[in-house]
């Protein structure tokens, strides 16, 4: 890989974690490779774990790898339950251990509700899940069904007296009073979206701005690099009543995890790129989003760099496409994304970027399933990403995983949850000073 990649000595954590076993992934070929329990019932003996080092990397614009440099790589994970001696990698002071499991088909997407309860996304099972943790002991121990039925449900907003959902064609919303656990009246649809999309582009996030007065919403595209019709590959900007529908961003390949930078106000996004260039082509990343900018899918990536599959073209009318802020390793498949604004973390995390990436299937050398840290001085990426949590793959070589996290959320005690839509679990990540 021409892009630079500046691997820090790997550290090996291994003091504070829980682990446990593992369910199914979101897509339907991986799952007719399971048993009906969940998860395949073959497990890599722990004499062949390899544990995870927790590195620092840099990716740079001017050092892109060269289109098809490597074959097209056809390599889909296989998952696993969690083997003997796998554990969780994480830096000194921070653990892992589960928050929710069981009950879950695919817990994709959290938001917390103004009373402190937890609210998933199980979106194969069309259902909003109620976590409660009723004694603050770090572990859900109440469960309700908010609402079933729903198609493909993803992001969540809680906005004066509604609980707004993305379906992968609409944006509904919920009456909400604090502490509901159930729905009560049907919900009100808002906006129609275009549904579903190439592989699983059918996400729709929902984000409002800190005032309260814009709620933004992804779509992914339908397909690869075809050349598509807005709103499609696009973050869409609504008045909260859906009213209003603008296309506020655009040549975004499939924007997933949105949030705004605490210190700034600014809206930031994680954005999946473009498949069948080789393994290290085109990174993904994480961008500010400007009004009105244009990020070059299909006919360019990372700025001006051509796709050879659309030489020639270009948007019309012309635009100069924008250069990202923080480029990741080609095909991670990141999602969730969030700025911590906690207290439980060492200050130095707090207005810090966290992404989650799902993991790939079209790079050779397998690479994601973990949740990276992104640095931040000044309201801007400080250069580069830190592995935060790592573990879920066993190596880049073998095709087993044991989680695939997805989404991510701080709580108000500052610790963080991770949706693990691989195991069909939710970890919580707390952080307590290490013992001299």
């Amino acid at each position: 890989m021409k892009a630079l990649i500046t691997l820090l000595l790997g550290v090996l954590l291994t003091s504070g974690l829980m682990t446990s076993a593992c369910g199914t992934r979101s897509d339907q070929s991986q799952a007719r490779s399971k048993t009906a329990t969940g998860a395949d019932k073959t497990a890599t003996p722990s004499e062949q774990i390899r544990k995870a080092t927790l590195g620092h990397y840099e990716i740079k614009p001017s050092e892109l790898a060269t289109p098809f440099a490597t074959k097209d790589a056809e390599n889909q994970p296989h998952i696993i339950q969690r083997p003997p001696g796998a554990e969780l990698q994480l830096p000194g002071g921070f653990a892992a251990a589960i928050f929710a499991e069981g009950g879950f088909l695919q817990p994709r997407w959290m938001a917390q509700a103004p009373n402190g309860d937890v609210f998933v996304a199980d979106s194969r099972a069309g259902n909003i899940i109620v976590l409660r943790d009723t004694n603050n002991d770090g572990t859900s121990d109440e469960r309700f069904t908010f609402a079933s039925g729903l198609n493909q449900p993803f992001g969540m907003a809680f906005w004066r007296d509604y609980l707004y959902v993305g379906n992968t064609d609409s944006v509904i919303r919920f009456r909400y009073r604090r502490g509901q656990t159930t729905a009560e009246t049907p919900p009100e649809k808002i906006a129609d979206l275009p549904g579903n999309g190439y592989r699983e582009h059918w996400t729709r996030n929902l984000l409002f701005n800190p005032q309260g007065s814009k709620l933004y919403v992804t779509v992914g595209s339908q397909s690869d690099v075809d050349v598509e019709m807005e709103p499609r590959a696009s973050i869409l900007e609504f008045q909260p009543d859906g009213s209003g529908r603008r296309v506020f961003a655009s040549g975004l390949r499939n924007p997933v995890g949105l949030s705004f930078n605490p210190g700034s106000n600014q809206l930031w996004a994680s954005v999946q790129e473009r498949d069948r260039l080789g393994d290290d082509l085109p990174p993904d990343f994480l961008t500010s989003i400007s009004p009105g900018g244009f990020y070059g899918w299909p006919y360019t990536y990372i700025g001006s760099n051509s796709d050879p599959r659309h030489q020639g073209e270009r948007h019309d009318p012309p635009v100069q496409a924008l250069v990202p802020d923080v480029l990741f390793q080609a095909h991670s498949a990141v999602l969730g994304l969030t700025f911590y604004t906690g207290a439980m973390f060492p200050q130095d995390h707090r207005g810090d970027a966290f992404v989650a990436m799902h993991g790939s299937w079209n790079r050779s050398k397998r690479t994601g399933y973990k949740v990276v840290r992104i640095h931040f001085q000044n309201n801007r990426p400080a250069g580069g990403y830190d592995d935060f949590v790592a573990g879920w793959m066993l190596s880049e070589d073998q095709s087993e995983v044991w989680g695939r996290p997805c989404g991510l959320l701080v709580l108000k005690d500052g610790s963080m949850l991770i949706a693990d839509d691989g195991a069909n679990k939710i970890w919580r990540v707390t952080y307590r000073e290490p013992t001299p």
